[in-house]
């Protein structure tokens, strides 16, 4: 017979929180500047990166390795951090992420040449790798149930206020300094993070040390760094058999991977998650609108610049705007979720983003900057108000037992994919430009012209994200289905999977 809780006790229950701490937030202070830098890094680069192909004379397809391979390294050490979690105390492994990013800013902005700058950035990712999943993983063990929601809202505006800012905190730093400054700054913000961890930070995970799979670990630095280092290199050097093998050898250490995850007792990530439909369905929608995002941040900058001469700190401002309105809309947006659902919500994000996206497509050399900020800011609402509601819809339809896996495969795809459309849109705006420039156009309309390339890829994505929405569920149907109980449906592998039967919408 089951057990029968008064009210009290489960309010009280309520109240704790899996690991007694007096200040919850002092304890994540480390972890959200930690975040809050490797998300602001990630587009920081784009207004720098005509300063830089000019300081080093280097072409755009090998500039774009300081946003690529950042993400590359994001996304090779993200699937190991719930594995390193169970070998290294949580305190001093984000004291390493830390120090590592730090590092990493010192070695960049003293950077000689092009290989050191590069490196330093590939430091920076390994940090941002670990801090971003151990971000969401120790909230979840310090703060009560009844205070994890405003906790996630915090994370939530972190996530995607600081890529919203990165541009235009690196074109103040380009326009009065020089792009050294960014790395400077970076390294003082990591400093200050280092000092909160080692003040704040505790323990809250028991290391039980489980066998490392060494054939996973291989397949997936090698298939996932593989298929991002394909699609990068052919920017440079076309459809070259190298490159070719290199694509294929990628696809096919993913397919092992996969494949070996499914038939382990314990998995680095449990691939079963994907047995559930709303899962999938919103990991698909995160994956394009993400690709969507990066893929404008990547562009605009730089079209802005070398499309509309613009100066790099003007062309930060003009990026402003858009990121407030970014960081407002994913707060509302948490909101609308709990009002209304997902449905709504995800497609008309999609479609408000379409529009972003057209008119981006429209502006020419001689566009005001208004036009640009007014485009940006309607790109920038359609894009969180899909954000959130997908991840929330993957995470939901997800049972306990595969929410730590369900997180991280959320931010691996994210990352990987995002290197990837970033990767694409660098050999679209090539290939635009090259076709711009045979035709007689001088370099400013060649590069408007290879950067409506890449805004079509985008929009590309953004029917994908529309096809995919079609199979989320109403408000109502999700509601419903928590209301059934577990049932057994698919065994993917050694073992069986408990997921919740999908009610009809």
């Amino acid at each position: 017979m089951a057990e029968t809780r008064h009210p009290e006790t489960r309010h009280d229950e309520t109240m704790k929180a899996r690991v007694d701490v007096k200040h919850p937030t002092l304890v994540m202070l480390g972890l959200y500047l930690g975040a809050f830098l490797g998300m602001l890094s990630e587009t920081a680069m784009n207004i720098a990166l005509p300063s830089l192909m000019e300081t080093f004379g280097v072409t755009a397809g090998t500039a774009q390795w300081l946003v690529v391979g950042y993400m590359l390294v994001i996304g090779v050490v993200l699937p190991f951090v719930g594995l390193l979690l169970k070998w290294f105390r949580a305190r001093n492994l984000l004291i390493v992420a830390l120090a590592a990013f730090l590092i990493g800013s010192l070695i960049s902005g003293l950077a000689p040449t092009f290989p050191v700058l590069l490196a330093g950035r590939m430091v920076q990712g390994i940090s941002t790798g670990l801090v971003l999943p151990m971000m969401f993983s120790v909230l979840l063990e310090v703060f009560p149930k009844n205070k994890i929601g405003a906790a996630m809202g915090t994370t939530t505006l972190i996530i995607m206020f600081a890529p919203a800012v990165g541009p235009t905190l690196s074109g103040f730093f380009i326009g009065m300094f020089s792009w050294r400054w960014i790395f400077y700054f970076f390294a003082v913000v990591a400093a200050v993070a280092l000092v909160c961890a080692l003040v704040f930070m505790v323990n809250p995970y028991e290391l039980t040390r489980p066998r490392i799979d060494v054939f996973s670990c291989l397949t997936s630095v090698v298939g996932f760094g593989g298929l991002v280092l394909g699609v990068s290199l052919i920017s440079e050097f076309g459809m070259s058999p190298a490159v070719i093998a290199i694509l294929i050898v990628g696809v096919i250490a993913v397919a092992l991977y996969s494949r070996r995850q499914l038939r382990m007792d314990v998995p680095v990530i449990d691939l079963r998650a994907f047995a559930i439909p709303q899962f999938t369905t919103g990991a698909i929608v995160v994956m394009m609108n993400f690709g969507i995002t990066l893929c404008a941040m990547y562009l605009m900058p730089q079209e802005i610049q070398n499309g509309m001469g613009v100066p790099a700190a003007m062309a930060g401002l003009v990026m402003l705007p858009g990121g407030v309105i970014n960081a407002v809309v994913s707060l509302l947006s948490g909101r609308l979720f709990d009002a209304i659902g997902p449905k709504i919500l995800v497609r008309s994000g999609l479609v408000v983003s379409v529009i972003g996206l057209a008119l981006l497509m429209l502006a020419g050399t001689t566009s005001s900057v208004g036009y640009i900020i007014a485009a940006h800011v309607v790109l920038m609402i359609g894009v969180p108000l899909t954000m959130s509601p997908a991840q929330s819809t993957a995470l939901a339809a997800l049972p306990p037992q595969l929410a730590t896996d369900g997180s991280t495969i959320l931010n691996t795809l994210q990352q990987v994919w995002g290197a990837i459309a970033t990767a694409v849109a660098t050999v679209l705006l090539g290939a635009g430009q090259s076709r711009a420039i045979a035709a007689g156009a001088d370099s400013a309309q060649a590069f408007v012209t290879g950067s409506r390339f890449g805004f079509a890829f985008a929009v590309v994505l953004v029917c994908v994200g529309l096809i995919a929405s079609l199979r989320i569920r109403s408000l109502s149907a999700m509601t419903r289905a928590e209301q059934v109980p577990d049932v057994e449906v698919k065994d993917l592998g050694s073992k069986a999977v408990k997921v919740r039967k999908a009610a009809k919408a």
